[in-house]
């Protein structure tokens, strides 16, 4: 994206705390916002806990201090990734090599942090545990964290503003509650969507009637 540098601007600023985008190094950028693109993979031949140490790379150069080990050691018991820190990343499961890779996001402790599809590989119960521990870090340290997601319910559960985009374009941006409506939803997905209270957490229903009839 243009705000991380990935992309080229056309036109107009993007500033970060009221300084311009470009105007940050290289290294103070990577202090301030943190990326994990949709699709991450290495060929190096390296451990969980070397590869979430690279989180740490804007800080310490790869000559690691006790403020960056601690952020490691963080990250890793955050993710529940202390059992396997030691194994080869090419020897992991997709989904324990994503919160791997979540971890060292994590450990490069940014204000503002920006995932994309941080869910991908990822069965329910880890997919719960991420969101779960990004809602913390949101509430906790104060971070700011951008997330894609493609499933509305998780966006739902644990989302306190929602930007709903279709084929780029902008659809409704808004608090939690004022993009889950049902109108709303079913412009953006083109099909029949219901928006239900469950427990006092609105959830969205899709499905074709004449599969249930």
């Amino acid at each position: 994206s243009a705000i991380t540098k990935l992309m080229s601007i056309d036109s107009g600023t993007v500033k970060i705390e009221d300084k311009d985008m470009l105007l940050y190094k290289t290294d103070e950028l990577a202090q301030k916002i943190s990326i994990l693109k949709q699709t991450n993979h290495t060929d190096m031949n390296i451990t969980v806990e070397q590869l979430v140490n690279f989180g740490r790379f804007p800080y310490c150069k790869g000559h690691l201090k006790k403020e960056d080990k601690a952020q490691v050691r963080y990250a890793l018991d955050l993710l529940q990734l202390n059992e396997i820190k030691d194994r080869n990343i090419k020897t992991l499961s997709g989904g324990q090599r994503q919160r791997a890779y979540i971890a060292m996001t994590i450990a490069q402790n940014t204000e503002y942090i920006m995932l994309d599809e941080p869910l991908n590989n990822l069965d329910m119960k880890h997919s719960v545990q991420i969101m779960q521990t990004l809602r913390s870090l949101a509430q906790k340290l104060n971070k700011t964290i951008v997330i894609v997601l493609h499933d509305i319910n998780f966006a739902s559960c644990y989302s306190d503003y929602i930007i709903a985009l279709k084929h780029g374009e902008l659809v409704r941006a808004g608090k939690n509650v004022d993009v889950l409506q049902t109108e709303v939803l079913r412009e953006l997905y083109e099909m029949d969507v219901k928006v239900e209270s469950v427990n006092g957490q609105r959830i969205c229903l899709y499905y074709d009637e004449q599969i249930l009839s």
